[in-house]
């Protein structure tokens, strides 16, 4: 059974190197998929040509697409003369992130990869990037590549939340771990499952004098230990393959995929939007901007895109 058996690729113009065509290729080899080349554009100044009839102005528009249609082709020859099977599709749409979700929806993508970079953390919050757009909104899982290469025989970081009763997290450790479980057959490697655990809170421990910090701490780190190895039994994980670490998972888990030299990073998003997002962000979010290696952003059961049609 094919893992990812329709796949959008998410090409940058404004790079030399398309590093999710990179990526997708790699992927394309190991398992037979439907890769598709996809770009969106759109040029303001096209559509305020008031001396153009509408008809002319899609002429134009058309023009425009025709062109980057080449360029795909010539960037995709010499992966579809080793046999690749790669579609193309160009669109005209001024918000590439709605693009990017509307083919997902209308042609059931079972995975998007793009290539990214690192993000201000202030613009993250107050103008919204395209990727995290992707992420919270997407209803597939979304491959973020960055420029580490995959090493063989390595590690995939399936980072979850294991002391968390709510049921939207339950299901994203379940998702998390076999997405992760999955790849690692594929790609040869050994999942590393990663669960960060918050330390004693510095304002209760001065508020509250008879509060015990140690006694707290070691409270949540059995917690999390017991919750972390009851998921590795379910899913015939080894012990050595769990990491149960103190600290923000923001600090934990880029430092453990350091050590690790991991490929992947598998991480769940809840898809939070609006205000709350602006405000608390994900952890997911938080996450990505400090690793150096591809980062697999997945959604819980049931995820309901808010740019579905109702």
């Amino acid at each position: 059974m094919t893992l990812y058996p329709k796949v959008l690729v998410v090409l940058d113009p404004s790079v030399a190197e398309q590093k999710a065509l990179k990526r997708a290729v790699e992927l394309a080899k190991l398992q037979d998929c439907q890769l598709t080349a996809f770009l969106s554009i759109y040029d303001f100044s096209y559509e305020m040509t008031t001396m153009l009839s509408g008809e002319e102005r899609e002429s134009m528009r058309q023009a425009v697409i025709s062109d980057r249609e080449m360029w795909i082709s010539e960037l995709i020859d010499e992966y579809k003369e080793q046999g690749l099977n790669i579609a193309i599709q160009v669109v005209w749409h001024n918000r590439p992130f709605e693009a990017i979700v509307q083919a997902v929806l209308e042609k059931d993508y079972s995975l998007v990869i793009k290539g990214t970079h690192d993000h201000d953390v202030l613009k993250s919050m107050i103008f919204t990037p395209t990727d995290w757009h992707i992420l919270r909104k997407c209803p597939c899982p979304v491959l973020l590549v960055k420029d580490h290469e995959w090493p063989e025989h390595g590690n995939i970081v399936a980072a979850v939340n294991a002391g968390s009763e709510q049921s939207h997290h339950s299901s994203l450790n379940q998702r998390i771990i076999q997405q992760s479980k999955q790849l690692a057959a594929l790609l040869n490697s050994r999942v590393q499952l990663v669960n960060a655990f918050p330390g004693t809170p510095v304002n209760i421990a001065i508020e509250i004098p008879e509060f015990n910090p140690q006694e707290y701490n070691q409270t949540m780190k059995t917690h999390h230990l017991e919750a972390v190895h009851k998921l590795a039994l379910e899913f015939e994980l080894p012990s050595a393959q769990t990491h149960v670490l103190e600290g923000m998972p923001e600090d934990v888990i880029p430092k453990l995929a350091q050590q690790l030299d991991a490929e992947m990073v598998v991480i769940g998003t809840i898809g939070r939007t609006g205000l709350s997002a602006a405000i608390i962000g994900n952890t997911a979010e938080h996450v990505i901007d400090r690793l150096d290696c591809d980062v697999l952003a997945v959604k819980p059961a049931g995820f309901v895109c808010p740019l579905a049609k109702q």
